[in-house]
């Protein structure tokens, strides 16, 4: 016999969702301003890429790794840039005070970002093809879990690509000076950084002279890639 008003069949109530559930989209935002000095001049989002345009491989890195919308920042001959790659399903913002350094372009990609729904945003270098989609998808898996400030690490040292809560985003870009970009904030809140290693799917190098270029050259790509 069951008490008046009494459930006779109790139900446990649902578990509580983890942290970081439901959280707002996190923004891919792809740096590919710089002019390739030591290049001899070659704009970085130019370089051949597996019969492409760098910057296409870079943004679809982004995508495919679960960013959206993805943003990218162009500096050097943007218009050369537009016309000889794909970006139509991506926001294009151009940086004319691209050649004071790396810094002026992540203020420019905070700045378009700034009022979106993005509740973070996953900063990353067109020069990086080694880094594919896995580790992308890695860092936004650490904001998901609850993570505001997060950046790939590779044997543990800290590297790209790098997650920024966008309560972090005005002082990111106040402290954003030459080719720095966000390393200063970043050493200043070492406390609240999640550092998430990628260093068994992706490899960190740059191309930023001459000898780099054999590493565009497909099967010389590391982890990275073009996504597929």
């Amino acid at each position: 016999m069951t008490t008046s008003g009494a459930d006779p069949h109790p139900t446990t109530p649902p578990p509580a969702p983890p942290a970081g559930a439901g959280r707002p989209p996190v923004a891919g935002l792809l740096l590919a301003a710089g002019g390739g000095r030591r290049l001899g001049g070659r704009p970085k989002a130019l370089l051949d890429f597996r019969g492409r345009p760098l910057v296409e491989n870079a943004a679809r890195v982004l995508r495919d790794g679960g960013c959206g919308p993805v943003h990218i920042v162009l500096g050097a001959a943007a218009d050369a840039v537009r016309t000889r790659a794909e970006l139509s399903a991506y926001a294009v913002t151009e940086n004319p005070d691209w050649a004071a350094g790396m810094g002026t372009s992540l203020r420019a990609g905070l700045a378009a970002l700034t009022g979106t729904d993005a509740g973070a945003v996953l900063v990353s270098l067109v020069d990086q093809p080694g880094i594919g989609p896995a580790a992308v998808a890695r860092l936004v898996a650490a904001y998901e879990a609850g993570a505001d400030l997060a950046a790939a690490a590779y044997e543990g040292r800290r590297g790209h690509p790098v997650l920024f809560g966008a309560e972090h985003w005005r002082a990111i870009a106040e402290s954003a000076a030459g080719d720095r970009g966000a390393r200063d904030y970043l050493a200043a809140h070492a406390d609240a950084l999640t550092l998430v290693e990628c260093g068994d799917v992706a490899a960190p190098y740059d191309i930023d002279t001459p000898a780099d270029l054999p590493r565009l050259t497909a099967g010389c790509t590391g982890h990275g890639g073009d996504g597929a």
